[in-house]
């Protein structure tokens, strides 16, 4: 395993990132252990969890699992990058959401507890709150980096402009500010570069990009369908829009002799704003085929194959869109 920089610091990270997201609702907390376990033995350390994940309101059922594996494995606890967010709707409190300093404080001291660890390794915000001033904002980050709870703050779904505004006033206040940014990147998604990948690279941040495969898109539907399975509405009408890219490109995918998830994947491991894609295994199985992405290493002509199938808007802004 080759460990990546995580944007402008020190700290090492495995070029996949585990999402589990899918702890609790799809994948029983045994089968959530299991995984838990492999990837760790595989060399991922590298871990993204959030408050709100796990589908009940206000339980954080995703962080309960995670905690509870960390609980049964002490020794785990200090081989791994823990990630989580704040941001999202864990009461019916008026304060119990977004990111005033009251709601980041209280949603912090409430993920510890359930994730059973004295500290977060890297917190994010999960998406902006555009009615909080940033200087309330780094204000409670500080707090926490200071009294060791917290030791790196992250952003997810937000702006290239946002991402620039939080880190002058961080840099104002001699702050570390945001040192990565999650955000929605895969081959059929590709607006972030356009303005958030830029000010990533030039601020330092790492990009972790989440739904590499396009929400199952680029994981090989058309044979999927072919086989028998039946597709979600929405993943239907997606497949009906983009039909003619999707048989190119997973002829594509048979003539390089990958499958279409693993190139998905792949693609964005040679993307150089990129620290790590977030993978979500539902089994040990598909964390075992999203592994072999990082063995696989695509040609010139390939990649040049897949941007003219799945282009992205042209490049950065202005020159995309302006000349």
């Amino acid at each position: 395993m080759e460990y990546r920089h995580l944007g402008r610091t020190g700290l090492k990270v495995s070029p996949l990132c585990l999402g589990t997201m899918n702890f609790g609702p799809e994948t029983s907390e045994q089968d959530s252990y299991t995984i838990m376990d492999a990837a760790l033995e595989r060399g991922v350390n590298f871990f993204d969890t959030a408050n709100v994940y796990g589908r009940q309101p206000g339980e954080g059922v995703t962080e309960q699992i995670v905690g509870r594996w960390l609980e049964k494995n002490p020794g785990h606890r200090d081989r791994i990058v823990l990630a989580t967010k704040v941001y999202g709707k864990m009461g019916d409190g008026p304060n119990d959401q977004k990111l005033s300093a009251y709601h980041i404080r209280k949603a912090c001291e409430d993920s510890l507890r359930r994730l059973k660890t004295d500290h977060i390794d890297l917190y994010q915000m999960h998406h902006i709150d555009r009615a909080t001033p940033w200087e309330e904002v780094w204000q409670a980050m500080e707090q926490l980096v200071r009294e060791g709870k917290v030791l790196y703050v992250g952003s997810s779904n937000f702006a290239g402009w946002h991402i620039a505004q939080a880190n002058t006033l961080a840099a104002q206040r001699h702050f570390m500010g945001l040192v990565s940014e999650q955000s929605l990147y895969n081959l059929s998604a590709r607006m972030i570069e356009l303005e958030v990948i830029p000010a990533c690279q030039a601020l330092g941040l790492g990009l972790i990009p989440w739904s590499p495969l396009g929400g199952g898109l680029l994981g090989g539907v058309l044979q999927k369908a072919s086989e028998g399975r039946r597709a979600s509405e929405n993943m239907q009408q997606q497949i009906d829009k983009h039909r003619p890219q999707l048989e190119q490109y997973e002829a594509l995918c048979r003539e390089i002799g990958e499958s279409p998830a693993d190139v998905a994947l792949a693609w964005l491991l040679h993307q150089p704003a990129v620290t790590a894609p977030i993978i979500g295994p539902r089994t040990a199985e598909q964390l075992d085929g999203a592994l072999h992405a990082l063995d696989i290493k695509l040609t010139e002509e390939s990649l040049n194959k897949l941007d003219a199938i799945w282009p992205g808007p042209g490049g950065q802004a202005p020159e995309a869109y302006a000349w």
